[in-house]
Formats: structure tokens, sequence, C-alpha cells
């Protein structure tokens, strides 16, 4: 059986902690830290309840989830599956914050099985937390990150028809432990 991979990512961001958590779970705007994706629900996030991710011309559903734990302004933790390997166990991502010397120390903590799309995609943690970093001190993502957001319109012609938002409405997103039928 394969076994959970841990990856942890932290950065110390010059910023009180309610601009920090404010910025990370913004929903229903394009952001920038998470590959200009744009965080769908229903009524905000709240635990138990589901989300996904949609590409910033809401066309597609990049990854899907459940919120698991929503702790404001310290910690927030999600189920997440990418819908073009909805087939795989999902993985669990968490945001971790806490008030340090010179502004917010955020962890990133990634947790998937090895070996899984999903855990290559996870990799995805240095660039997250930079880009978050950037864009809350000095208000625009890294340059990789504004290069992410100038490459935004190609990415339908090269993601499958089968992940377009039609296909994943969020009365479908399934819940922690389960797949896409």
């Amino acid at each position: 059986m394969a076994e959970r991979k841990r990856q942890m990512w932290k950065v110390v961001i010059a910023a009180p902690i309610e601009t920090v958590w404010n910025t990370l779970v913004r929903t229903d705007e394009v952001l920038p830290f998470l590959f200009g994706s744009v965080c769908d629900t229903e009524d905000g996030l709240q635990v138990g309840k589901p989300m996904r991710m949609l590409s910033a011309d809401g066309k597609f559903v990049i990854c899907y989830g459940e919120v698991l734990e929503f702790s404001p302004p310290h910690r927030f933790s999600h189920a997440i599956n990418f819908a073009m390997a909805a087939d795989e166990p999902p993985a669990r991502t968490t945001y971790e914050l806490k008030k340090v010397s010179g502004g917010t120390e955020l962890t990133l903590i990634s947790e998937a099985l090895d070996g899984t799309k999903t855990a290559k995609m996870a990799r995805s943690g240095q660039f997250i937390v930079d880009n978050i970093k950037a864009e809350i001190e000095t208000g625009c993502p890294t340059f990789g990150g504004r290069m992410m957001l100038l490459m935004n319109p190609l990415v339908g012609l090269f993601t499958s028809a089968s992940c377009r938002t039609e296909n994943w409405p969020l009365s479908r997103v399934p819940i922690e432990g389960e797949t896409q039928a």
C-alpha cells in the first residue's frame, strides 16, 4: 500500500495575520498564488462543504474537494482531487498561520499518496508560498506567477473536456474518501 507523502513549505510574510488570512481564503476572484484559479463555493468556505478551483474564465474545474477545517485566522485545511486525476484518492492541503516577529508565518502542508499524479502536482507548494508572499508584500505575484497568469487563456486548449465546469457542479463534488464516478 502506498504511503502518504508529507511536504511542507514555510515563509514569513511582512503583514498582519488577518491580511494573510483574508488573502488566502478569498472566493470568487482570481488567485494569482493558486495559478490564477478561482475558489468557488456555494456559501463560502465552511467545514464539510464542497469547494472547487476553477480556471480564471470559469470554464474548467482544476481541482475539487471538501473543507476539512476552517479556524480563522490560523488554520484552513481541505481535501483536494485534481479533475484530471479524479480516480485517485484525495490529497490534503493545510495552511497554518502564526503571528511572528516581522509579520505572519505561513506554513503550507501537502499530504498525498506517493506515486500519484496528485502527489506530483502537490510539489507546487513553493510557487504558492512565494506568490502569496509577493502578492501581499508587493501587490503583484512573482515573475513566474505573472507568466502563469499570462498563459491562463491557453489553459482551455490543453484541458480535457471532462474537466468542463458543467461536468463538475458543486453538488457532485465528493466528500473526502470518495472518488468521482
